[in-house]
């Protein structure tokens, strides 16, 4: 069985949010979870921070990159908001 990774950070949206598949745009202090999935694939899921419900980062999952790195282009996506979406892994 192949050990899954996952990292998890803070972050302030910029200006337009993050979008959502459940909800559309989020704003403001947000938390993004990265998942490595045991099929390589990639997910990403978002909530306002200190909340119970996570929510679909629209785009999410992506086939297969490096998860850490996909991880810090989502949370720079993220900040710099206009309706970010999953970060698209390097071709």
């Amino acid at each position: 069985m192949t050990e899954r990774h996952q990292w998890q950070d803070e972050v302030l949206a910029g200006p337009g949010g993050a979008m959502t598949d459940e909800v559309g745009v989020i704003t403001g202090p947000l938390t993004l979870r990265t998942t490595e999935g045991s099929d390589g694939t990639v997910r990403f899921d978002v909530q306002y921070t200190d909340a119970d419900e996570w929510y679909t980062l629209t785009g999410s999952p992506v086939a297969h990159g490096d998860p850490f790195v996909l991880h810090t282009a989502a949370l720079a996506g993220i900040r710099a908001g206009g309706g970010a979406e999953a970060p698209a892994p390097p071709a």
